[in-house]
C-alpha cells in the first residue's frame, strides 16, 4: 500500500498541465452550474474575489495560476469541485466507460476502485475520449480521479 506522502497532491495535477491547460480549465467553468451545485459563494471567497462571472474569473486567473504554483492544496481542491461540476457529462461518460457504479457521475466515497482502475486505465480512457472533449479538462479528470482514489504516486500524461 501507498503511503499518503506517496499519493500526489492535487495542485500538481494543474501544474502538470500547465498554465496554458489551466486557463483552459477557469474557461470551461459554469457559473450556472456553480450555482446549482452551491458552488458559488465558496469559490467566490476562495478565489479572493469581489464579484465572481465568467469576466472577473479569467482575469484572475494569472493571480490563481500563482497560487497552484505555491501549492496551495486547499485552493486546488476547492478549484477543482468548480472545474468538475462543469463537466460532469465527462465525468459520466468516463465512469461508465471503465465501469465504475455511480449516479451521474457522482460515486461512493468509500468505493474501492481497484478492480475498475486496472493496468493502463488512464491512458485507455485518454485514447477513448480524446477528441470527444477538450484535453485539459479530460487530463484534469483523469488525474482527479487517480488522486481522489489515491491510485497514484504522480500525474498522469499520455504516452505520445
Amino acid at each position: 500500500m501507498l503511503c499518503y506522502a506517496a499519493i500526489m497532491q492535487l495542485y500538481e495535477v494543474y501544474q502538470k498541465l500547465g498554465e496554458d491547460g489551466f486557463i483552459q480549465l477557469v474557461r470551461g467553468i459554469s457559473m450556472g452550474k456553480l450555482k446549482t451545485y452551491q458552488l458559488f459563494d465558496p469559490l467566490k471567497t476562495r478565489a479572493h474575489l469581489a464579484k465572481l462571472n465568467t469576466e472577473h474569473l479569467r482575469k484572475a486567473a494569472p493571480r490563481l495560476w500563482a497560487r497552484i504554483n505555491e501549492g496551495d492544496e486547499e485552493f486546488a481542491k476547492d478549484f477543482a469541485q468548480a472545474v468538475l461540476v462543469s463537466h460532469l457529462d465527462l465525468i459520466a461518460a468516463v465512469l461508465d466507460f471503465l465501469g465504475v457504479p455511480n449516479q451521474n457521475g457522482f460515486f461512493e466515497k468509500d468505493l474501492n476502485a481497484s478492480q475498475y482502475l486496472t493496468e493502463g486505465w488512464a491512458q485507455r480512457t485518454f485514447e477513448k475520449f480524446r477528441g470527444s472533449y477538450p484535453e485539459p479538462v479530460l487530463l484534469f479528470y483523469l488525474n482527479h480521479l487517480a488522486w481522489e482514489l489515491k491510485s497514484s504516486e504522480e500525474p498522469f500524461a499520455p504516452a505520445a
